[in-house]
């Protein structure tokens, strides 16, 4: 599938670039070897990091909500066999796609433009970066009691981690750091910086000043260095740390539960629970009182609220460099995206993500607890518990969905956008939020493993964003060649279609579904062409209408069709 979706894109690609022309010359070959290159290649590596984090943290999680990993804790193997097995097991199936991928760019080194020793350093700085990212997932998973909490801490972690090194890179701290070239030093320790690098040519790197050395290695040498040592070191703490972790957090869960069992409940006489202290009433929809009320994620979520609003600030100094950065900034503009854009883009990328993970794993955890199948046979009626979980989850992410718009309404009181357009951006961010949280309560009740469920969540939003990030590069650099690009994205379009149904309609046999699913890449290119067009309007119109009808086609089953989204019966919808 990977593979398919990268000839996609590279046939895509090529009618773009060529039109109704044949590339049969030597430079157009080139050229669009050299470039299609430069648009896949981060790409693969952005997958395989995000993915390998993900995918480890949730598995190591699984593992924990299912109690399993105490067993493993009690059989004959090793710390390090128990560690190191885990993550290469979960680090397979994306090892395995960036190996399927090696092939391809060989085949792309045919048109011209980039050599095979371009390749092969891209493909090992992926394989690092991969191993990197899934050792620091692992350790995180292990070290955090609840899934949420690993996969926001690693993904805020990483967020951090290449902002952080972007900044050292662009020369804001300096045009060196500790001694060493900051740009040279972004590339030692930066996935992204190590990959744009390793992307060089080799004439073009013997045409100009190479990067200074960092203590005697090249940058990207030092890069496959620090991995390595990152590699070791978090591998190393969660292989001496692993029992005292888990040892610690069962006796702390077992505690936590007799407690809100005794004190919490709200519920029984003094006599059968005699702990002192004062009761709380349990609201008429106990579901929607627990995500309220409690420290139904665990009490470590402050540290993941802490951590995003880290990230809103770079975000929020970036985007005041922007703002008051003088008429070179302030010509931008003007520009198809508008310079501002930028600093907050990494934010409503993040704000999504994390909105989508704590929806997947308030249904997964109770799964994997057994305590979904205790809720099911209560007096609760679907409309409760669903309503219940998803107003829970705006409320606990309350400032992942406020800090953003607050930051667009700071640039609107600047007087750099106006009234309209805030409110487009707030409506449209609003609705794409509501999505994200009804699509993960939906594939958590669709997969049975959670480990599935995140994936093709989590893994749905990121294709939304990785396939509108791609598209708006492609039409961005060839922008002068509109009337050939939207014959080759039909096949793109409807491509995208048929995946979104297979990932989330296959089990509700919902017309609702297909359309709004089968639509929604079509409506995502209107959207980017009006967005570059700069008619957020229209836009905006178009972003409510598709993913409001891709909430309500996820909601409406969920709870007229309960027993069908959770797998309880083999009845199918009519």
């Amino acid at each position: 599938m990977a593979v398919a979706a990268l000839l996609c894109l590279l046939w895509t690609y090529l009618e773009i670039l060529t039109g109704d022309v044949s590339a049969t010359t030597a430079g157009i070959s080139s050229r669009f070897g050299s470039e299609v290159f430069a648009l896949l290649a981060p790409l693969v590596l952005s997958v395989a990091i995000l993915f390998s984090a993900l995918l480890t943290a949730a598995a190591v999680a699984q593992e924990k909500d299912r109690k399993t990993l105490v067993l493993l804790l009690l059989t004959r193997l090793t710390n390090a066999e128990l560690v190191v097995g885990r993550l290469l097991a979960s680090l397979l199936a994306v090892l395995m796609v960036v190996a399927a991928t090696a092939p391809f760019f060989f085949l792309v080194v045919l048109f011209g433009g980039i050599s095979y020793g371009q390749v092969a350093r891209v493909l090992a700085v992926t394989v690092m970066s991969a191993l990197a990212a899934g050792s620091l997932g692992s350790t995180v998973a292990l070290w955090r009691e609840k899934t949420f909490q690993a996969l926001a801490i690693t993904t805020l972690f990483l967020v951090l981690w290449l902002l952080g090194w972007e900044a050292v890179a662009s020369g804001a701290l300096g045009s060196s750091l500790g001694g060493f070239d900051a740009r040279s030093l972004a590339i030692a320790m930066s996935p992204w910086q190590a990959l744009l690098a390793a992307a060089e040519s080799d004439l073009s790197r013997d045409a100009r000043i190479g990067h200074a050395a960092i203590g005697g290695w090249a940058p990207v040498s030092a890069f496959f260095l620090s991995s390595v040592i990152g590699v070791v070191a978090l591998n190393l703490l969660a292989i001496f740390r692993v029992r005292a972790w888990n040892s610690t957090s069962e006796t702390a869960a077992s505690s936590g539960d007799q407690e809100a069992a005794t004190s919490d409940s709200g519920t029984g006489s003094a006599a059968i629970h005699p702990l002192q202290g004062k009761r709380r009433e349990v609201w008429d929809n106990p579901i929607l009182w627990r995500e309220i009320r409690t420290w139904a994620y665990g009490k470590k979520i402050v540290a993941v609220r802490i951590a995003y609003v880290v990230v809103a600030l770079i975000s929020a100094i970036a985007m005041l460099e922007v703002l008051h950065g003088g008429d070179a900034m302030a010509a931008q503009w003007h520009s198809a995206i508008p310079a501002v854009v930028k600093p907050l883009a990494p934010l409503l990328a993040v704000s999504v993500v994390l909105v989508n993970a704590l929806a997947v794993t308030s249904l997964t955890s109770e799964r994997d607890a057994r305590a979904l199948d205790l809720l099911l046979v209560t007096d609760l009626t679907p409309k409760e518990i669903i309503f219940g979980k998803l107003g829970g989850i705006l409320y606990n992410s309350k400032e992942v969905i406020f800090l953003p718009i607050l930051l667009a309404a700071y640039v609107w009181y600047c007087g750099n956008a106006s009234t309209e357009n805030l409110v487009f951006l707030a409506l449209g961010f609003l609705v794409v939020q509501s999505f994200s949280a009804v699509l993960g309560l939906h594939c958590g009740m669709m997969y049975s493993n959670s480990q599935q469920a995140v994936a093709v969540s989590i893994g749905t939003v990121l294709f939304l964003f990785l396939g509108i990030a791609v598209c708006m590069r492609m039409m961005v650099a060839l922008g002068d060649q509109f009337e050939y690009q939207l014959a080759p994205f039909i096949g793109f379009i409807a491509g995208g279609g048929v995946a979104l149904y297979a990932a989330l309609g296959w089990k509700l046999e919902s017309r609702a579904l297909m359309w709004s699913l089968g639509l929604a890449p079509a409506a995502t290119f209107y959207i980017i062409t009006s967005f570059l067009q700069q008619q957020y309007g229209s836009a905006t119109l178009v972003t409510l209408l598709t993913y409001g009808l891709a909430t309500t086609a996820m909601l409406v089953p969920a709870v007229a069709e309960f027993d069908v989204a959770t797998g309880r019966t083999g009845d199918r919808l009519d």
